[in-house]
């Protein structure tokens, strides 16, 4: 029977990826967290664990959630190579109305699958330009994209790609729409 509780096996280089993609030292880190750059270097060497006090306070720095940090994890062969759907991680920037879920097993790789959810009536806040390249494909429903000032009316089977560009999205259809999200760098 497997475990249900979480691991922290990779937790540190988790961390090491949202650090350095949200372009901060180990120094700032540490600081931030009142802690030592030494203790910090364990932490992202999985040599030493945080404290779940320490995880949350480390996860409000890097801007996620604590469960994107603390993770039920696979075993066996499958650890590192298999996410079962019930054992998503939420990520995300906790826009009203979407719903993340982290595809890839973990935040070491050169870029990030997520599972996008997009609820009808919803929309992003405001205009976003993130310095990574994306690439959308849509599962199902319609949902309208704007990048770089050009609106498109997205349906289930077409994708697109944002190279760096300022973006917006909005659902203003009546039924959800599913996307698979594909990030380089990892940003969450």
């Amino acid at each position: 029977m497997p475990d249900d509780s979480p691991s922290f096996e990779t937790l540190g280089a988790d961390i090491r990826a949202l650090r350095r993609a949200r372009g901060l030292t180990l120094a700032q880190v540490a600081e931030g967290l009142g802690r030592s750059v030494g203790w910090m270097s364990q932490v992202e060497r999985d040599l030493s664990q945080p404290s779940i006090t320490e995880l949350r306070h480390m996860a409000e720095l890097l801007g996620v959630t604590v469960s994107m940090l603390a993770r039920h994890q696979a075993e066996g062969p499958e650890a590192g190579r298999v996410v079962r759907a019930g054992a998503r991680r939420p990520i995300g920037s906790r826009v009203s109305g979407l719903v993340e879920e982290l595809l890839s097993p973990d935040l070491t790789d050169d870029f990030e699958m997520v599972h996008c959810v997009f609820e009808p009536g919803s929309e992003i806040g405001e205009t976003v330009t993130r310095p990574t390249q994306e690439v959308a494909w849509l599962v199902s429903g319609r949902l309208v994209v704007t990048i770089g000032g050009d609106r498109f009316e997205i349906g289930p089977g077409d994708s697109f790609r944002i190279r760096g560009e300022p973006m917006r999205w909005e659902n203003p259809y009546d039924v959800p729409a599913t996307a698979i999200w594909v990030i380089a760098p990892p940003v969450y």
